[in-house]
């Protein structure tokens, strides 16, 4: 399956490559920094974009010509093609069982044994009750949706034969685990492996979580041979699509070590945070184990890095935001060097005492944390720097995260037309840039590329060393769990008061 295609709007070009190939029967692994364009190339091959918004071209014929064409039709017929935000294809006024019934799909007879895999911790009782939710934004999870969109695919999965040919039957995955813990993500590939195991389709994985690498290559070796790993890289507008070798990550991973200054662990903490944090009516408990058996303070010293692990959902980002004074609550009390801030502290204490003095938040989606409207030039406006602002301050410093060429072309830039992955830098650099001594880093990680994510962890370990400390959150514990000392992991458990 060769794909030559070029898709622009009026204005600009968004992608061009001659050679994106997917090898018919196999299941490819598709990396890459998120916002360059493999949802844009996945979608239009599946036929999902309008031909209205949009001037594309598929193996030189014009996409209204390439929707009618067989090779689109059939795809459409036999495959399925799960979105990266479930909202877009979940329809908020029909029940989820309802919607998990219609058309192709629509034998509840398949459902049964698909619901079992992916809500294991839900009774039959209960998935009945939960199938008769209506999807609105905030119930069900994101992760709940996103399991909800995955059955739809299996059972259209379910209708193809054993031994049959089955290669026209394209499945496209487009970040199907964003918003899922480690445990689902590795049943869904465990079901998805078997899957195309037994029935030989072809079937395409877009994600930027190289961790999958690990659990593939550990658990499915038999089966590497039928998985493709690739990578889509952008240099000046041309799109490439390379091989990626697992041995070139699970070298640097095994190399990764825990880094930090040489300054005492018994010095006093920069940071104390009690243990419970009472917010929307959820007593939240922070403890050194899972289980939360044992009540503990959250301490974080000079030099270090400290993880906050959690299951989805269990208000892992509320917390920081709560530290931050970015989110009210009901209680807590947390000691930053000789400040007590709890549930009472005014936003001007805050501002006079905290905000880009002690501590300073990098955030999980940087397209809420950049102004979209500006330019990359614009980044550091508003932010209380002691130092110049100028041109080649600003430069010095995006260097320090883009390892290509800073030039003037890339500082006019708007910041809606940049990648996801670069957004990410910019919303890293602007929190590192305040030097404070504590930084929160919320899913720093989100929509790198391996070179990016290996040199964003290399600053990040340098400025360890120098005394800078973090609070990480991440769902990415294969490469966190690496940089931090065991002894130096949080756990969060909650429940309803």
């Amino acid at each position: 399956m060769k794909y030559d295609l070029d898709i622009a709007t009026k204005d600009r070009l968004l992608v061009q490559i001659d050679e994106f190939n997917i090898q018919p029967g196999s299941l490819t692994l598709l990396l890459g920094e998120s916002g360059i364009g493999k949802s844009l190339i996945s979608k239009a091959i599946f036929g999902l974009l309008s031909p209205d918004d949009l001037e594309i071209r598929i193996n030189q014929l014009d996409y209204e010509e390439y929707l009618k064409s067989k090779v689109c039709t059939e795809i459409q017929e036999k495959g399925f093609f799960v979105f990266q935000e479930p909202s877009s294809h979940l329809n908020p006024f029909r029940t989820l069982n309802k919607q998990l019934n219609e058309g192709s799909i629509k034998d509840p007879a398949r459902n049964g044994e698909i619901l079992a895999k992916l809500f294991p911790n839900f009774s039959e009782i209960e998935r009945e009750q939960f199938l008769s939710v209506f999807p609105k934004p905030f119930r069900p999870s994101g992760g709940e949706k996103q399991r909800i969109l995955i059955t739809m695919a299996f059972k259209k999965m379910s209708l193809l034969r054993k031994n049959r040919y089955n290669e026209s039957a394209f499945f496209i995955f487009d970040e199907p685990t964003g918003s899922l813990d480690n445990e689902y993500r590795n049943i869904f590939l465990k079901m998805l492996l078997t899957a195309h195991e037994q029935l030989k389709f072809t079937a395409l994985l877009i994600t930027h979580d190289y961790s999958m690498i690990s659990e593939i290559t550990d658990r499915y070796v038999k089966l590497l041979p039928s998985i493709n790993f690739r990578e889509l890289s952008v240099h000046n507008d041309d799109h490439q699509l390379k091989k990626f070798s697992t041995d070139s990550y699970l070298s640097w991973l095994g190399s990764v070590q825990p880094k930090g200054s040489k300054q005492s662990r018994y010095k006093q903490p920069l940071l104390s945070l009690q243990s419970e944090i009472k917010v929307f009516n959820r007593r939240i408990v922070i403890s050194t184990s899972p289980e939360a058996l044992t009540p503990s303070k959250l301490e974080i010293f000079p030099g270090e890095a400290v993880y906050l692990k959690a299951e989805s959902g269990a208000g892992k980002t509320t917390v920081a935001k709560i530290i931050m004074g970015l989110q009210s609550c009901q209680s807590f009390q947390c000691q930053v060097g000789d400040i007590t801030l709890n549930q009472h502290t005014t936003e001007n204490q805050w501002k006079r005492n905290i905000w880009a003095k002690k501590m300073s938040m990098v955030f999980q989606h940087a397209d809420e944390a950049l102004n979209l409207n500006g330019k990359v030039k614009d980044i550091f406006r508003g932010l209380p720097l002691k130092k110049r602002k100028d041109r080649e301050f600003l430069i010095e410093n995006l260097k320090i995260v883009f390892e290509e060429s800073v030039d003037e072309a890339f500082l006019v830039q708007p910041v809606a037309f940049l990648s996801g992955g670069q957004k990410q830098r910019l919303n890293l650099i602007r929190a590192l840039i305040l030097d404070t001594d504590i930084v929160i880093l919320d899913e720093p990680l989100n929509g790198l590329d391996f070179d990016t994510l290996q040199n964003v962890l290399a600053i990040l370990q340098d400025r360890q060393r120098q005394g800078k400390s973090y609070l990480l959150i991440s769902h990415n514990e294969e490469i966190i769990d690496r940089i931090v000392p065991h002894d130096r992991i949080y756990y969060l458990n909650w429940k309803r008061i």
